[in-house]
């Protein structure tokens, strides 16, 4: 069974892994989906992470097609029972800009949207999917604590923000005495991207080297693409051939041809998979992190699971970190 934590700062005891549905509801249909799902809560899951447009990349498929099939398999469960954790604030794919959404207005929009699409009072964790350096941090603070006095929303966190944008957030928080984001959702996986390219696939903000020090302070890191796109995966089983076009620009690098032979005799040791050490390098941090892990089918979401039970130590991690 999947081991529990309980976040600093919060009174939410989740998984140490969490389960991402960006797929459910599009390429995922419902009856899948609630497979997928039931047999994570059977491994001891009780976190998922979602986001408000998740599915709208398909021109066809209902606005928020994930925290839609997410809602629907909600009402098979015990709400008290999971932890649900989705974002807002990103930008509007029906539209096919990039133009940022981080107001105080397009908040309360998305927030709405949310909890209809959920079918429920409060969301565990609301983060701001995205950041727009150009708009002050208090009005942003502010819509949240509110949303929090209101109820819809238990804790907030922070998505694709600089770590220093977090500590200006927090400081702001902490000068009206309360408590700013509890948790960073964070770009962070066993292999290192290339920043140009990441950058231009929307993913940014790379952990190491930038939130060392806001982890080692105690906020928890919520570790998104922590599989890295199964790009160790893939590579072990079909070689450069298997990896997608995007996967090669963002991570084949010197630097992650180490780490995967790391990867390699780590496995070899443990008998175990390239995933799971993939996976349990996160979970082996010595500081609160929990990967969001993918899955498309029940098989695949026990394999991961895992992944939990691997214990590494300082220096195995260190090993694979080179």
């Amino acid at each position: 069974m999947l081991p529990k934590l309980t976040l600093n700062a919060t009174d939410l005891s989740v998984s140490q892994l969490c389960y991402g549905t960006n797929m459910l509801g599009t390429a995922i249909d419902q009856g899948r989906s609630n497979e997928i799902l039931d047999a994570f809560v059977a491994l001891g899951g009780n976190f998922i992470d979602t986001a408000r447009m998740y599915g709208d990349w398909i021109p066809d498929a209902p606005s928020g097609a994930s925290e839609r099939a997410v809602g629907a398999w909600l009402k098979t469960r015990n709400r008290n029972d999971v932890v649900i954790a989705t974002k807002g604030g990103g930008m509007d794919l029906r539209k096919g800009d990039w133009m940022p959404r981080v107001s105080p207005e397009c908040i309360a929009q998305d927030l709405a949207e949310s909890l209809d699409h959920l079918q429920i009072d409060a969301i565990d964790i609301y983060f701001l999917h995205a950041d727009n350096e150009a708009v002050p941090v208090a009005p942003l603070i502010d819509a949240l604590l509110s949303a929090q006095e209101a109820g819809t929303i238990r804790y907030f966190g922070a998505s694709n923000w600089s770590a220093a944008r977090i500590a200006e957030a927090n400081a702001y928080a902490a000068s009206l005495g309360k408590r700013g984001f509890t948790v960073s959702e964070t770009f962070w996986g066993l292999a290192v991207p290339d920043v140009a390219a990441s950058a231009q696939q929307g993913y940014v903000h790379y952990y190491e080297g930038e939130y060392e020090a806001l982890h080692a302070a105690g906020l928890p890191i919520l570790a998104y693409a922590a599989q890295s796109g199964g790009y160790f995966t893939k590579l072990e089983k079909g070689g450069v051939d298997a990896l997608p076009d995007q996967l090669k620009t963002r991570y084949a690098n010197p630097v992650n041809a180490a780490r995967l032979a790391a990867a390699r005799a780590v496995a070899g040791d443990h008998g175990v998979s390239i995933n799971e050490v993939v996976l349990a390098y996160l979970v082996n941090q010595p500081l609160q992190t929990v990967p969001i892990f993918g899955g498309s089918s029940p098989e695949q979401v026990a394999e991961s699971a895992k992944a939990a039970a691997l214990k590494l130590s300082t220096e195995e991690l260190a090993r694979l970190r080179g």
